[in-house]
């Protein structure tokens, strides 16, 4: 699994439901974008959701009513139709709810494919959303649907990622202007330090111990100043190249005109 790309988990006990899914995926359009990988799964792992890394989920529901039509076939007590159809109706929406809770609970982008006609075409739940099985149609809607909600989440990252980028330049940045302004004060009080240090080596009769320590205070004082006139030099460096990208940009709107 490549990392970079984003990962579809299809949650289908039928193996055409993930075939179809698949097979009707967009190619998408833009140069040196990659489709995604599926991961398929049945629908007894839903409530595990939260176990598993992906970035949509597009599930089955119609096992609910073949589930259904299982639990009828066993239980042939001889009621009759219409109390059989009620019971297929409420257990068809208890287990419709439960898969629509695991999914919700998992707090990603979900598309659940249902065949219930009571319903409307779609319906939105929070980051789920449902979508009545159309013949023929529906596996290109869910895949046009499942691109774009991959295309947002994709984009949502990269602006994440970017504020966290922006807001580290921002304070290396508010970090640099401070030594750039503190730059006077400091070199002030490196001059005070350095002439302190050359008056005490001059000084008779101090122990070779303090001369060597007022020797390692005064080579300090020098490399710090040799930092404090990089970053000066830096500074006008950066004010150069900005001046100079301001004339070109300039020129640039001019000859367009």
């Amino acid at each position: 699994m490549n990392v970079n790309r984003p990962t579809v988990l299809i949650l289908a006990s039928d193996p055409a439901f993930s075939r179809e899914i698949t097979a009707n995926w967009p190619h998408d359009p833009l140069p040196r974008s990659n489709g995604p990988d599926f991961v398929i799964l049945d629908e007894g792992f839903s409530r595990d959701l939260q176990n598993f890394h992906y970035d949509l989920a597009i599930a089955d529901a119609a096992f609910v009513d073949k589930q259904v039509d299982k639990q009828d076939e066993k239980k042939q007590d001889g009621k009759n139709d219409e109390k059989r159809k009620d019971k297929r109706s409420r257990l068809n929406k208890r287990l419709n709810k439960d898969l629509k809770q695991s999914l919700l609970a998992a707090g990603k982008p979900a598309i659940l494919i249902h065949s219930d006609p009571s319903l409307d075409f779609y319906n939105i739940h929070a980051a789920v959303l449902e979508l009545r099985r159309e013949p023929g149609i529906w596996p290109a809607i869910a895949g046009l649907l499942g691109r774009e909600i991959l295309r947002r989440v994709q984009s949502e990252s990269h602006a994440r990622q970017a504020e966290k980028t922006c807001a580290a330049a921002q304070a290396e940045a508010t970090l640099g202007r401070y030594m750039v302004e503190m730059r006077t004060n400091v070199n002030n009080a490196l001059t005070t330090v350095l002439g302190n240090a050359e008056l005490l080596v001059l000084e008779p009769g101090l122990p070779a111990n303090v001369l060597a320590q007022v020797d390692t205070i005064r080579n300090m004082a020098l490399r710090m100043h040799e930092v404090f006139q990089r970053l000066y030099s830096l500074e006008k460096e950066l004010t150069v190249v900005a001046r100079e990208s301001g004339k070109k940009a300039m020129s640039a709107v001019a000859g367009a005109r």
